[in-house]
């Protein structure tokens, strides 16, 4: 019997622009000039400086904030972005035990809104057998939504990443895709990790992060961009930890984007990784839902986890020389 919380699952939903219809993050009926929702939303997350800027977008942007003084594209975001409720989780199971979208916790990362199951403020979860883990059947509803080719997303289904309850969500670059009309099939395995102090290694444990318990490189980047864009702009984005006046779109475009280049990491004393095998096949017809065929290939998403050791390995690196060792340079004195 172990804890399960060593496991979070925070997952977001992509989508394909499809012939007829502009499915993906966003509502399509929530706003008529969609592109300037993507483009604020890429100021807000840092994603604008990927692409070559026009003028013809500054001036849509003004004019639109112009008509719309008091829009904040984190409350646009929250409410009209993917959301997670009866239809759009038709199934969820965790060891045989029901559960319920109240059993995720929404979090932003830089792709918009995003979901956690086995949240810190939840209750924990218990495991006792491996093989077994959560199961989850989605409906991401392509042609209610839309979302931006241009960070590439070219593909539709749920993308999620599984990652220890210490560190928050990172989908750039870790994340899985499952697509539509397709089963996932994934066994995880904790591993721990354990890196040499100084001067054996370069980790520094007696670091502390102020929004975190437990330290962690990609906490570590997020809680330094937020001082240094507190430092240097007075407001903090909301995808950012700590408290402080949220940044506007045009100073998060003038000033963020400078401050978020001064920041030196260093790696973590210790982490948990997940172990992670993943086989994908195609969707049959369902015995719980009675949809057409077409329907499901283009809408529904199967996601099995399970645990496939409830043990762990840790990976610990030595020291090569003793403290006397390092003091004599690695040579062996002998006195008579």
């Amino acid at each position: 019997m172990i804890d399960s919380s060593y496991v979070f699952l925070t997952f977001r939903p992509s989508y394909q622009k499809a012939k007829r219809s502009n499915p993906g993050r966003f509502q399509t009926h929530a706003v008529s000039n969609l592109q300037i929702i993507f483009f604020l939303w890429n100021i807000v997350s840092g994603n604008v400086k990927k692409f070559a800027i026009e003028d013809k977008y500054f001036q849509e942007l003004n004019g639109f904030l112009h008509r719309n003084q008091n829009f904040s594209i984190k409350e646009f975001t929250r409410e009209n972005g993917f959301y997670l409720n009866g239809s759009t989780l038709l199934e969820c199971e965790f060891f045989g035990k029901t559960c319920h979208p109240k059993d995720f916790e929404h979090v932003f990362t830089e792709y918009g809104n995003c979901f956690t199951f086995n949240y810190n403020d939840l209750p924990a979860r218990r495991v006792s057998l491996s093989g077994r883990g959560l199961h989850l059947l989605f409906d991401v509803q392509q042609e209610q939504f839309t979302d931006d080719p241009a960070l590439g997303y070219t593909d539709s289904g749920i993308t999620f990443v599984i990652h220890s309850p210490k560190e928050t969500p990172r989908f750039d670059g870790l994340g899985l895709l499952t697509p539509v009309g397709m089963h996932a099939q994934v066994a995880i395995q904790q591993l721990k990790s354990i890196i040499q102090e100084y001067p054996w290694g370069e980790c520094k444990p007696d670091i502390k992060l102020q929004y975190q318990d437990t330290y962690s490189t990609n906490g570590c980047l997020q809680e330094c961009k937020a001082w240094y864009i507190q430092d240097w702009c007075g407001c903090l984005p909301f995808i950012l930890p700590g408290n402080g006046t949220e940044c506007d779109l045009m100073k998060s475009y003038n000033c963020v984007f400078p401050a978020i280049q001064m920041c030196d990491i260093y790696p973590e004393f210790s982490g948990d990784i997940e172990s992670i095998l993943m086989d994908v096949g195609k969707c049959g017809q369902h015995s719980q839902v009675i949809l057409y065929v077409f329907v499901i290939r283009q809408n529904l998403v199967i996601i099995d986890i399970k645990y496939d050791d409830l043990s762990y390995r840790i990976t610990q690196q030595q020291k090569a020389l003793t403290v006397s060792e390092l003091l004599g340079k690695g040579m062996f004195n002998i006195y008579c």
